[in-house]
């Protein structure tokens, strides 16, 4: 990657340091690590060590270890260390204690942190099914409609229908549901949607739209007819009244 262009010679100065510093410092690393090396052989082969990561030596026989762990004891007790989160620490008295193959870095125990983000997620994910399985037992019951509501048994019902197809004299066409004067179907639809919950409710709580009590009753109703017919509610009789439940989708359930 070509190095960007910095016209101020003070900046490009500064950056050539910063590299020449970089460069010395890996020099002395590799230098520092020879030295501490050059006194330790591998304890399965008897072979020479290099440095392979932080604070990990592997040999050409192919074994890899810790050397804080395997060499070095603490000044404390003379006792092995142990690995800490962010540190080494005398397996008997557990003070810390400097890793002397280590040059320059922090102690980082990438085991220990991919457990804490693993136990992270599964507490997590054990919450979100929680949450479903609360939310799945705070729902009522499918209810279930065992015959066709009778009209006739709703006082006033078919009457108010009949003088609205009378009164208006409309034949029932496509046109007698489009925005309009006459019905606006979508604003009934959309009025009986906002009332729909989770749980039924009754045809005669679903409030009016028009001050016109008996017409809006019948606009009610027709739309409810509509709106079965496209699968989104049930309607089913209860005494003087409609029992309205909304159809739910069980993909979303």
């Amino acid at each position: 990657m070509d190095e960007p262009k910095i016209k101020n010679p003070l900046i490009r100065r500064i950056h050539q340091v910063q590299a020449h510093v970089d460069g010395y410092r890996r020099k002395v690393r590799i230098f520092y690590f020879d030295v501490i090396l050059s006194t330790i052989d591998c304890p399965e082969c008897g072979g020479r060590l290099q440095m392979t990561g932080q604070s990990e030596c592997t040999c050409s026989c192919g074994k890899i270890l810790d050397p804080t762990i395997i060499f070095q004891k603490s000044i404390c007790c003379d006792a092995k260390l142990v690995k800490k989160t962010f540190h080494y620490a005398c397996a008997r008295c557990h003070k810390s204690v400097p890793s002397r193959f280590i040059f320059n870095e922090r102690v980082f125990d990438k085991e220990y942190f991919r457990e804490m983000m693993r136990g992270a997620r599964d507490r997590r994910k054990r919450k979100r099914e929680e949450i479903r399985r609360l939310l799945a037992e705070s729902r009522s019951k499918t209810l279930v409609f065992m015959e066709e509501p009778a009209l006739d048994t709703i006082p006033g019902l078919l009457s108010d229908l009949d003088e609205f197809i009378q009164g208006e004299n409309l034949e029932f066409s496509d046109t007698i549901f489009e925005n309009g004067d006459i019905f606006n179907i979508e604003k009934y639809w959309s009025h009986i949607q906002s009332m729909l919950g989770w749980d039924p409710i009754y045809f005669s709580e679903i409030p009016p739209l028009e001050d016109n009590h008996r017409r809006d009753r019948a606009y009610r109703f027709i739309t409810l007819i509509y709106m079965q017919s496209d699968r989104k509610i049930d309607i089913e009789q209860e005494g003087n009244d409609l029992f309205v439940q909304r159809v739910h989708n069980e993909a979303h359930c």
